[in-house]
């Protein structure tokens, strides 16, 4: 979602890519919620940070706990902020609860990305 936002919020000003600790795939739920907002990241995979991606990075985000105490050591030109959210996905209930949860985590997402779009153009 975060790149998602990235892209849509500043799609001219910075180059986003999206990683994790551990791949997932596409999140259907994730797509679903994104795309109420006439935000398509169905295109996107979730896919392992790597050693390439950190080198090429300036900046990197983490958004949960486990990323933030695990995202691998960055080099000294890459700037590294901590923006923590609970993962929508590991949240259990109704269908109605898990896309009410999407949908707030999608919102505090953008408001991540915002802050952080606010805070590089400074």
């Amino acid at each position: 979602m975060a790149q998602g936002w990235a892209q849509a919020l500043a799609p001219t000003l910075i180059e986003a890519r999206s990683a994790g600790i551990e791949a997932h795939g596409q999140n259907a739920i994730a797509i679903k919620v994104m795309k109420e907002v006439d935000i398509d990241i169905s295109a996107q995979q979730s896919i392992r940070v790597n050693s390439e991606m950190l080198e090429w990075a300036d900046l990197v985000v983490t958004l949960c706990d486990n990323a933030e105490e695990q995202c691998p050591v960055v080099n000294p030109h890459t700037v590294k902020l901590h923006l923590p959210l609970t993962d929508p996905a590991k949240i259990k209930g109704t269908e109605q609860e898990v896309l009410a949860e999407f949908r707030e985590a999608r919102e505090k997402v953008k408001q991540r990305v915002t802050y952080v779009l606010e805070q590089i153009t400074a």
